[in-house]
């Protein structure tokens, strides 16, 4: 079993500023009546043009991205690579609706394969397929009882090609990716499109991975029929397992509608089907590749049961672990420090273009049990242990 407690190892890439920046923004997010306000005050700020994107930059933005390019994140790339841990270069842009701006996010995922391309510190790129289309034309394909247009079958189909084309320069370069997952209401159209890329680029090794969140109660049964189909044709099956991020959006959407709610009933139905999903992979690890993607202790400690169990070496390329940037450093670094694969998601982008990004990491830190809790928990023990002070 590996300890999650030791915060020297956890903190040990964190100066003593860094430590005090990053108690004050898990105080801040950890009131959820402040969250609320910024959420609706920001974008105002922004759209009045008032000068607060310095004092962003300083705070939540540097304690949760890399920088605004992609050479911004070299130092975060580096700190991170001394510390045994890899870097998944997120470009973080959100809210584009024209064809222009589609292919410039093509173009830009396309150079973070270029910066991951023979780079042991860079194992994975990422990408959104939100970022490449509209989101209305992604729903609009996910309902069975729409019939498009032939221009959104046109529009749809060079989405499908610059999907297609991120793919395949990551098999040409040898860099896996993932394709995040979005809200429930346009996934089985996403899905559809990850598995046919699955289905070209995974014949040898595992280059394309989907992402299931297995907050949907449906979830884990995808998943089991992924590998089937996967192993039935032929290919390698990727998996990004994480719990998920749409969930209050989620039920509010199918209330609304009046359509059965995708989330699963609690915590402890979304707990067991993501470690059932974990040792499922485990088990068929012939024909999978996995991320485990989460910030649950126990989580990640059942991944380390079950590799030992499999007879799984620790720096198997097919099982990493993966945090988010400025979140749950404390399984970050101690599973690297043990040896396992481990990867932070960098993002990057300009800080406004970020905001929502940003805006959904104190959403989170905000609703997840616990979680801003045990971040505040953690630094104030380091900062005991490097000063011998009670409090900051």
């Amino acid at each position: 079993m590996i300890s999650f407690d030791n915060t020297e190892i956890a903190f040990k890439y964190k100066s003593t500023k860094d430590l005090k920046r990053a108690y004050t923004m898990f105080k801040l997010v950890g009131k959820s009546w402040l969250v609320q306000i910024g959420k609706m005050m920001v974008p105002i700020a922004f759209k009045l043009r008032l000068p607060i994107q310095g004092m962003i930059k300083a705070t939540i933005f540097k304690q949760f991205c890399g920088g605004e390019t992609i050479d911004d994140c070299d130092e975060s790339i580096q700190i991170l690579y001394d510390n045994n841990v890899g870097t998944i270069l997120d470009y973080s842009v959100e809210g584009k609706t024209e064809e222009d701006g589609f292919d410039e996010t093509k173009d830009e995922i396309k150079a973070t394969i270029t910066k991951a391309k023979g780079n042991k510190a860079i194992p994975f790129a990422v990408f959104k397929v939100t970022g490449l289309s509209r989101h209305g034309l992604l729903e609009k394909m996910n309902d069975v009882d729409a019939e498009p247009t032939p221009a959104e079958r046109e529009e749809f189909g060079k989405v499908v090609k610059r999907v297609d084309e991120i793919c395949r320069y990551a098999y040409e370069s040898k860099v896996p990716i993932f394709i995040d997952a979005e809200e429930s209401w346009i996934q089985d159209t996403l899905d559809r499109m990850v598995e046919s890329m699955m289905a070209k680029y995974n014949k040898e090794e595992c280059i394309v991975y989907n992402t299931f969140q297995m907050y949907r109660h449906d979830r884990l049964d995808i998943v089991k029929e992924g590998i089937r189909k996967a192993r039935r044709e032929g290919y390698k099956f990727g998996g990004k397992i994480v719990r998920g991020a749409y969930m209050e959006k989620e039920r509010e959407r199918a209330a609304e509608m009046g359509y059965l709610d995708p989330i699963q009933p609690d915590k402890n139905a979304c707990d067991i089907d993501f470690n059932t999903a974990i040792k499922h992979m485990v088990e068929n690890i012939d024909t999978c590749a996995i991320c485990c993607g989460t910030h649950n202790e126990d989580s990640s400690q059942l991944l380390v049961k079950l590799l030992e169990e499999h007879g799984i070496e620790k720096n198997d390329k097919r099982v990493y672990f993966a945090q988010l940037l400025g979140m749950s450093d404390n399984i970050s670094f101690n599973l690297a420090f043990h040896g396992y694969q481990v990867a932070k998601y960098v993002p990057y982008g300009p800080v406004k273009e970020v905001m929502p990004y940003l805006l959904r990491r104190a959403d989170e830190n905000t609703s997840v049990a616990g979680q801003t809790g045990r971040e505040l928990n953690l630094i104030s023990r380091e900062w005991k242990r490097r000063k011998g002070f009670s409090a900051f």
